[in-house]
Parts: C-alpha cells; sequence; structure tokens
C-alpha cells in the first residue's frame, strides 16, 4: 500500500503546499521556506515526509540541497485512483 504513504504526506495542507511549491521548479529550503507560512527547521521535517513518501528527492548542487517533485512517486496513487475507474479494464 504505497498510496497510503503518500496520501498520509498530503494530508497535511503545509507539506502540499511545499509539494505544489516545487511543481515548477527545484528549490532549496530556504527558498520554499520563503514562500511558507512556517520556519526552515519546519519546511526541513515536512520535506523529510515527502522524501519518505518518495514523493520528493533531493540533489547535492554546490553548498545548498535542491528537492525537486519526482514525477514517478505519484504513480502508486494514480494506480490506486485509477482502479476506481469502471471504464477502465483491471
Amino acid at each position: 500500500m504505497a498510496y497510503a504513504a503518500v496520501f498520509t504526506a498530503l494530508a497535511d495542507p503545509t507539506r502540499r503546499g511545499i509539494f505544489e511549491a516545487l511543481r515548477e521548479k527545484p528549490m532549496s529550503v530556504g527558498e520554499i521556506a520563503a514562500g511558507q507560512p512556517v520556519s526552515r527547521p519546519a519546511v526541513s521535517q515536512h520535506l523529510r515526509v515527502l522524501a519518505a513518501a518518495d514523493l520528493v528527492s533531493v540533489e547535492p548542487c554546490g553548498n545548498r540541497r535542491m528537492y525537486l517533485i519526482k514525477r514517478d512517486g505519484l504513480e502508486a496513487l494514480r494506480t490506486y485512483l485509477d482502479s476506481f475507474d469502471r471504464r477502465r479494464p483491471r
């Protein structure tokens, strides 16, 4: 039930906001925190949850760590939701 981790991670509105912010481009914790109503340490904690759910990855870039969405991390959720679509063959 990999999709359950995705549901849990995205259930929190702050995590959803962080995830949605990464839709445009990879960002550092500082860049993400600038657009969020929580502190940098809180953003880091939320990013750990998103990473554990396989929704974001991190890449070193000089002395910063850039976070980006893992598009394939949503695949388990897509598969689960598609299972409710009667028009799709199983």
